[in-house]
């Protein structure tokens, strides 16, 4: 201040300044300021108050600044203190920060009130005599500093402090505090950022263990009979260290040439622990950290220090999963730096190799559960736990150590030992998804700036977040948080929590990983000579072809080209796994070259392997759902959880298909644009089905009825574009209502993927329009449909077939309500009634559909049943249709429609029960087929054991038929004896280990479903 506090109209209004300033008890602030102002050394003025209210915690940075001050004046030092406190800002707001975060750095400061030089703008050290060094310390620097600190030449190879007595001790301790507090300045004004703060406390606390080493030197004697290199673990090592943190250390020892080994290794032991106590020992100054050498072989229960050679033996045979991880952090960080290179060197290969163990990712995530489950038991603040706790420091850790060691083998920017700076990697590398890097980096730096402003307070070790809610308001005052200090804080740190348990669980417990660690080390980097020898040990029939799609997925810097690299490893065994592995692996280069660019898709196939996984067993196994998804790519997305798979409800998807349309019929698009996008749909739904049949999620019905309402839904899309159509030709409304009546597998609900559509059309003239007019409508309704249901488009056609009308071909195309009647009570055949059963107006004109359904009902369903030479016609009719529709020189046998025991004769049984009992079985009024078979058992009309057998025969025929449609592309109804490939294929998608199996299945089935055809159709009443 220019004026001291009492002058006239000021003190009135301090204590309300105070607590604007954020000073939470103003009254005890005004207090100390006035007892400071009556010695006029300690009179503070305006600036310094600003920069005190600024702090995390003002009332602390007060009281510790006058503390400082006082010392100060008691060592002639208060002037120059001062003096900086007016005229230099950037030492005035180091000073601040300081004393508003750490009690125990204030402390520090009373203690040595020369330190505070550090905190100066140019980065003056703690002692005037000292040299000066402005901006960040190197690694160097502050090697000598502290070897200076303890009389040592930091010239010399192996310097030995001056002494080793308990001044030498303090003068270390105080030394390293001083480069603390010069650290914690620039950090906590922002000038340093928490990565390079941890980076500079590794760096210090090597700087310490050489200093450490230099006085066991002092103390031992004949060091120099042996050579001893200290190296970093753990987060010293990964240099990422906290402010106060126990350091891990690794010792290996040498005896020098002519030196006898046991000797020297006795001394090398010798002088580790006295480096490690003149570490950790307790003096005036307190002590630095415990140094902590239990990451060595064996533990605490192993030698302290081993040779190199003892080191790589225990490595080699004995180590167990969590060593190799703790050696990912491995560094040398102290004593004889050729003798930890070497370590290095010979340790470095061991690592990369440990993760291709059979059970090393199980081991790792066990591990970690073990953690988790122990962290719990032993204490009830398990989510107030920064490093251990859920969503804490070691969950990101661990997940990047363990995508390290996994991906590491083959690639060697993985294998840096800091954490974030190994994530940068992974991320680059595509090993982890951006975002999810990006969100990793943001929470890891934010929990150890939390983590160091909670040590900071009292250079304690914790990582336990308080609960007292004035440390909260220091944190988040320090965060820089102002408006709600406790609350905002509190939700920024459990929204980043939930964020690393997230991706976390995503990362951590990954299967990819574990696929990717089963692979040997060299054909995980997909070298070309990798490739070719497991291309050709996996059964790959075309081995250069295969190279040459793996070269072009894989080649180049591209991100895509790095994720496809750590994916098709891995991809090429489940391809092998699948029937054609060279049509799998062709397929997903052509899926990838189409949706490469595209973000999401190889980020899905990395973080999702369910989807990778049958991705490779669809493309590798059918043709039809391949080229569905060369053309909807994007329909890759359906392959996640496996309800994404379950058809789509019939509701759902009519409001889908019918709006879609409806929006380019209203947009004024032509009727051909509104079909396209529809088929569009279809395309994706189709794909959906195919899928969830290939991957047994769904059953034959279920696939009937799906593949079904694809169908009825697009139809009735394009019935109402083909109605548009026409109207606004006309220019009015459709003279009459239409409706298509589904028939045989349509009308059934049991189409297969290369099903016709048999369908009838049937209109109703509206009252008081012309009849003739109202049929030419009709008719031109009728056709455009056909017409634009046969437009060329890259999607599996959508063929209807008209043919099971009145008259057949040579009967109109379209005919009224009454003319159906006519015809049906007037020139009605057996057959005809027969076909009818399979009727099933669901398209069109909800009136006109049930008075359709209402006119054919007596027909098939007659009160009387079948009379005998209805009966008789009905199985002359069978038995000709055996004997004629049959290819020439096929085995009747094969044929799973036609033949003995096939479709058919499951369905003519059905049908025939239909016939005769469903006017008194209502129960047996059903267009479907096991429907019919279950009824009619009900009912007693059929034995339940035949019932069993019809329906397996059925339902087997239909599998074998849908599951040649799917792995040729085209229709068949003959089982496959001569193409060994597609014979296999069927075989495996069927889930058959062989194609004999299937083969005799399939005809054991059909023996006994002829027989009780012969039995119940064929034999009479």
């Amino acid at each position: 201040m220019s004026e001291p506090f009492t002058s006239a109209g000021r003190r009135p209004s301090l204590a309300g300044r105070l607590a604007r300033l954020g000073f939470t008890d103003a009254g005890r602030a005004e207090r100390l300021l006035l007892e400071a102002e009556q010695d006029a050394g300690a009179w503070i003025g305006d600036d310094l108050l600003d920069a005190l209210g600024g702090t995390a915690d003002p009332d602390l940075a007060l009281h510790g600044l006058l503390r400082v001050l006082a010392s100060a004046d008691e060592r002639g030092r208060g002037a120059e203190l001062r003096a900086a406190l007016r005229a230099e800002p950037g030492t005035r707001e180091r000073i601040a920060a300081v004393l508003g975060v750490s009690d125990a750095l204030g402390d520090h400061l009373v203690r040595h009130p020369g330190h505070w030089r550090v905190l100066r703008d140019d980065g003056a050290p703690a002692e005037p005599e000292a040299p000066r060094e402005p901006g960040r310390p190197s690694a160097g620097a502050l090697r000598a500093a502290l070897l200076e600190a303890v009389g040592a030449d930091p010239a010399v190879e192996e310097p030995v402090a001056s002494g080793a007595g308990p001044e030498t001790l303090v003068a270390l301790r105080a030394a390293y505090r001083a480069r603390l507090l010069s650290l914690a300045g620039r950090d906590l004004i922002g000038a340093a950022d928490v990565a390079e703060v941890a980076a500079e406390l590794a760096d210090l606390a090597a700087a310490a263990l050489e200093a450490g080493l230099a006085i066991g030197r002092a103390q031992v004697g004949g060091h120099a009979a042996c050579r001893l290199a200290v190296i970093g673990m753990g987060k010293c090592g990964g240099r990422e260290l906290n402010y106060v943190s126990d350091v891990d250390v690794i010792f290996v020892a040498e005896a020098r040439e002519g030196a006898d080994e046991d000797a020297a290794l006795r001394t090398a032991t010798r002088l580790a622990s006295a480096m490690m106590r003149a570490c950790s020992a307790s003096t005036a100054e307190g002590a630095l950290w415990e140094v902590d050498a239990a990451l060595r072989p064996e533990g605490k229960a192993g030698p302290l220090v081993r040779t190199l050679a003892s080191h790589r033996a225990y490595y080699e045979r004995w180590a167990k999963t969590w060593e190799f991880q703790a050696l990912l952090k491995a560094r040398p960080v102290a004593g004889d730096a050729e003798l930890g290179a070497r370590y290095l060197e010979a340790i470095t290969p061991i690592v990369w190799k440990a993760a291709e163990g059979e059970s090393f990712v199980q081991d790792v995530q066990d591990m970690r559960r073990r953690v988790e489950k122990d962290l719990d038991r032993r204490t009830g603040d398990a989510e107030r736990q920064l490093k251990l706790g859920p969503g804490g420091l070691r969950d990101v850790e661990f997940a990047v150590q363990l995508l390290q060691l996994v991906h590491g083998r083959a690639d060697d920017a993985l294998r840096g030992p800091n954490t974030l700076d190994a994530l940068a990697e992974l991320s680059q590398g595509g090993y982890v998804g951006r975002d999810d890097a990006a969100a990793l980096a943001s929470a890891y730096r934010f929990l150890r700036r939390v983590e160091h402003l909670i040590q900071l307070h009292h250079l304690r070790r914790t990582h336990l977040v308080p609960d007292d809610e004035a440390d909260l308001r220091r944190l988040g005052r320090a965060l820089g948080l102002r408006t709600d200090p406790v609350g905002e804080f509190t939700a920024l740190w459990r929204r980043h929590a939930r964020e690393v348990r997230r991706i976390h669980e995503k990362l951590f417990y990954r299967p990819l990983l574990r696929a990717v660690a089963r692979l040997p080390g060299e054909e995980a980097r997909l070298t070309p000579e990798a490739a070719r020898a497991r291309l050709e040990a996996l059964g790959y029939g075309d081995p250069a072809g295969a190279l040459r799609h793996i070269e072009a997925l894989t080649s180049g810097v591209s991100r895509r080209a790095a994720i496809q690299r750590t994916l098709l490893p891995v991809m090429l065994g489940w391809f092998a796994d699948a029937p054609d592995p060279d049509a799998g692996l062709l397929g997903f280069r052509q899926v990838s070259d189409a949706l490469g660019t595209t973000p999401w898709y190889l980020r899905l196939l990395r973080d999702d392997v369910s989807v990778a996984e049958r991705m490779a067993w669809v493309l590798g196994s059918s043709r039809y759902a391949t080229d569905l998804l060369l053309r909807a790519p994007e329909a890759v997305a359906l392959l996640g959880a496996a309800d994404g798979l379950a058809p789509r409800p019939h509701e759902a998807l009519r409001a889908e298909m019918l709006a879609a349309a409806r929006r380019h019929a209203e947009g004024g698009g032509p009727a051909e644009e509104a079909v396209a996008v529809v088929r569009g749909l279809r395309r994706r739904e189709l794909f959906r089905v195919s899928v969830a049949d290939l991957l047994g999620l769904a059953d034959v019905e279920t696939v009937g009825a799906a593949l079904t309402d694809i169908a009825a839904i697009t139809i009735e899309a394009a019935l109402r574009a083909a109605v548009n159509k026409i109207e606004m030709e006309a220019r009015e409304p459709l003279p009459t209502r239409v409706a298509v009546v589904a028939m045989g597998r349509f009308g059934g609900h049991e189409l297969g993927y290369g099903s016709d559509s048999d369908v009838m059309f049937v209109h109703d003239p509206c009252p008081g329009a012309d009849e003739r007019a109202a049929g030419r409508a009709a008719h031109a309704v009728a056709e455009e449909l056909r017409r634009l249901l046969a437009l060329p488009a890259p999607d599996p056609p959508l063929e209807i077939d008209p043919n099971l009308r009145p008259e057949g071909r040579q009967g109109p195309l379209v005919r009224t309500l009454a003319s159906y009647a006519a015809y049906y009570r007037r020139w009605s055949q057996p057959w005809e009634a027969q076909a009818l059963l399979r009727a099933d107006p669901v398209i069109g004109d909800p009136g006109l559909c049930e008075r359709f359904r209402a006119l054919i009902d007596p027909i098939r369903w007659p009160e009387e049943g079948v009379g005998d030479d209805a009966l008789r016609q009905i199985r002359r009719l069978k038995a000709r249709m055996e004997s004629e529709r049959l290819p020439r020189g096929v085995d009747r046998r094969l044929h799973i429609k036609l033949g003995p025991g096939g479709l058919s004769d499951v369905e003519w049984v059905a049908q025939l029960l239909q016939m005769r009992h469903a006017h008194d079985v209502p129960a047996l009024r059903t267009t479907r087929t096991l429907a019919a078979l279950e009824a009619a058992a009900e009912a007693g009309l059929l034995d339940r054991e035949d019932a069993v057998v019809l329906a397996d025969a059925w339902c087997l025929a239909t599998r074998i038929r849908g599951s040649l449609m799917l792995v040729r592309g085209r229709a068949s109804d003959l089982l496959p004896t001569d193409h060994h490939r597609e014979r296999t294929a069927v075989s495996r998608v069927l889930g058959y280990p062989g194609t004999g199996d299937l083969l005799e299945d399939y005809r054991r089935h059909a023996r006994r479903a002829r027989a009780v055809v012969d039995r119940v159709f064929y034999g009479g009443d």
